[in-house]
């Protein structure tokens, strides 16, 4: 459930600030136990070095007590009868010759491991621990030291001692207690602070994930022109925002380009069914016209069919150049390259088109001089290029116009232009001329225009040989198109 904060129990903000105070509740509570175990320790040592201290002296004193009387016998008058330790002396046999036990203390001096020390004393060695020992009202846990008792120092050994004193627990577990409260109240405050603290850096964490996340589910409706603000610090946010943001322009860029080429795909659509229908219609108008009889004059009628076949040729040629285009744009057309004399392929091109021109009354030129380095290039592909553009220079070139073609060489290329001294482009048009069936000409009228394929498929031949197209245009004063080509041997 959302809460009045605007993120939930289980939001990564909530869970940062419950991890930071675990961590540090945690350890607090180590911190509580370590200190507890230290202090026990430490009052254990404490305890077992004063209990040895007083068994060594209380050692000296029976030894010197044993080197006067020559015996144990009547050490018990010398023991203070309201001392409260357990106290345990055997001779050197190990027979016990004084327990002092304090009152409705358990057990007594034939316990199993208290002979046991005594045993290990006789023998030289120093026994320490702990025995539970227990009274009418409780049971608590003693300490013991069980020594050897020599005859003089380095003397011989003439019995053992064993001596326990209780651990001071009332003590201990006051110390304990006020450390325990002391921990407790510094845990508390600690994790006062680091609710705070952690709760403030998990906001600076989870802000540019929440602007992230409400930017993702603005674009999941749509609007891809969302983006995120960058956070001031340059870490892994503030790459993941420059790297969302990124994205989004690729995603607004992709999706422009996809409703473009929509848009395209719609007009070529309009476009090819413009171009079919317009013959298609003048076909079927004077085929019925012939099949009903309404063209009887013979001259009449061979001059209709002649219109018809005018058409049907139209038609070819729009199919033909809608192939080359689909073949091309997908690169399934081979080329057959080889070194390629350009000045003598221009001269072969211009004597194609040379009868329309002078009908035109426009004057065709050369430019490219005979020493001109050979291109590696397809020749009919590269004579489909130029018929294409002197045709298209020609149907915009007037009377007197002249077309040129020239060639220079430059960074590694050839440099090919088609200039006419025709009406020229508008610059709105001028980006849009390689496009597929674009026409300057809004009429589309035979008289001004093809098919619309002829700059995209002199587009399409050029970028197959590895080389670009482009255009240049005054209205008015003339249009130069030009494009590169490889010089052959070189890279």
């Amino acid at each position: 459930m959302r809460t009045s904060t605007g993120f939930t129990l289980t939001s990564l903000r909530v869970k940062l600030v419950l991890s930071y105070l675990a961590v540090a509740l945690g350890a607090t509570l180590a911190l509580a136990i370590a200190v507890a175990l230290a202090i026990q320790n430490f009052v254990y040592q404490n305890d077992l070095q004063l209990l040895r201290s007083q068994a060594f002296n209380d050692a000296r004193q029976l030894s010197q007590y044993y080197s006067i009387a020559g015996n144990w016998n009547g050490i018990e008058a010398h023991i203070p009868p309201d001392d409260p330790s357990l106290l345990a002396i055997t001779d050197h046999t190990g027979t016990l010759v004084l327990c002092g036990v304090p009152l409705d203390v358990k057990p007594g001096c034939n316990n199993p491991t208290i002979l046991t020390a005594l045993h290990n004393a006789l023998k030289g060695s120093e026994i320490d621990g702990s025995i539970i020992v227990s009274t009418n009202d409780h049971t608590f846990r003693s300490l013991y030291v069980s020594i050897p008792i020599n005859n003089g120092p380095g003397g011989p050994v003439i019995g053992a001692l064993f001596l326990s004193l209780p651990l001071n627990s009332e003590g201990l577990t006051q110390v304990l207690a006020q450390v325990n409260a002391a921990i407790l109240l510094a845990g508390l405050a600690v994790a006062l602070l680091v609710i705070l603290f952690s709760f403030f850096f998990a906001r600076r964490l989870t802000r540019p994930l929440e602007a992230l996340t409400r930017a993702a589910e603005q674009m999941k409706q749509g609007n891809y022109a969302q983006r995120v603000p960058l956070p001031a610090t340059q870490d892994e946010m503030g790459q993941l925002a420059l790297t969302f943001n990124a994205m989004a322009d690729t995603i607004a860029a992709d999706i422009a380009e996809l409703r473009r080429q929509d848009q395209v795909r719609r007009e070529l659509i309009a476009n090819i069914a413009h171009d079919l229908a317009t013959p298609l219609t003048a076909i079927q108008g004077l085929s019925e016209a012939m099949a009903d009889d309404m063209i009887v004059d013979p001259a009449a009628r061979q001059e209709t069919a002649q219109r018809i076949g005018r058409e049907v040729q139209r038609l070819r040629r729009l199919v033909a150049d809608m192939q080359n285009m689909t073949l091309l744009e997908s690169g399934q057309v081979r080329l057959d390259l080889a070194p390629l004399d350009l000045n003598s392929l221009v001269d072969e091109t211009l004597l194609v088109i040379e009868p329309e021109c002078e009908q035109a009354g426009i004057t065709l030129h050369n430019d490219i001089a005979p020493d001109t380095p050979h291109v590696m290039a397809d020749s009919d592909r590269i004579t489909q290029v130029l018929l294409n553009l002197l045709d298209n220079a020609r149907r915009h070139t007037p009377c007197g116009g002249q077309i040129r073609i020239g060639a220079m060489c430059k960074d590694q290329v050839l440099v090919v232009t088609v200039s006419d001294t025709g009406s020229g482009i508008d610059p709105k048009d001028l980006p849009h001329i390689f496009e597929r069936f674009y026409r300057a000409d809004r009429s589309r009228t035979g008289a001004t225009g093809g098919s619309g394929l002829g700059l995209s498929i002199v587009k399409a031949i050029i970028s197959a040989h590895g080389g670009r197209v482009w255009a240049e245009s005054t209205p008015g004063q003339g249009t130069k198109i030009s494009f590169t080509l490889p010089i052959a041997g070189k890279a």
